[in-house]
């Protein structure tokens, strides 16, 4: 039973970090305008893209969950100070902000059983 929970905490996080990344590599207006707030426009959101691809590729593959939590925590460690320093919890950026911590926490929880696994 707890590999069936480890396997549906691993892929929650993937399938919220791999649905975003449509709107970061096709310049989505709302991305680009968080990213422009960041100062790292164009750069670090193709960057940051190519990474959470990884990550969530990573988290897919069960032999690789454990980089994979590992690249999701640091990303949304980022994602979650981002939000609460300057990009706000409030209005359209709500969901953003919910959606990382719904990825942080799931990460962790990935790195937990991975942890227990070995």
């Amino acid at each position: 039973m707890k590999n069936y929970i480890g396997h549906l905490f691993s892929i929650v996080p993937a399938v919220i970090l791999l649905q975003t990344l449509f709107y970061k590599f096709t310049g989505h207006p709302e991305s680009v305008a968080i990213f422009m707030k960041l100062g790292v426009e164009p750069w670090g959101r193709i960057l940051l893209g190519s990474i959470e691809l990884v990550a969530g590729i990573l988290l897919i593959i069960p032999g690789t969950r454990f980089y994979g939590s590992i690249i999701a925590i640091v990303i949304m460690l980022g994602a979650v100070f981002s939000h609460i320093f300057i990009l706000g919890t409030s209005g359209a950026q709500r969901n953003l902000f919910i959606l990382a911590l719904i990825t942080l926490a799931c990460s962790l929880i990935t790195l937990y059983f991975q942890f227990k696994m070995r």
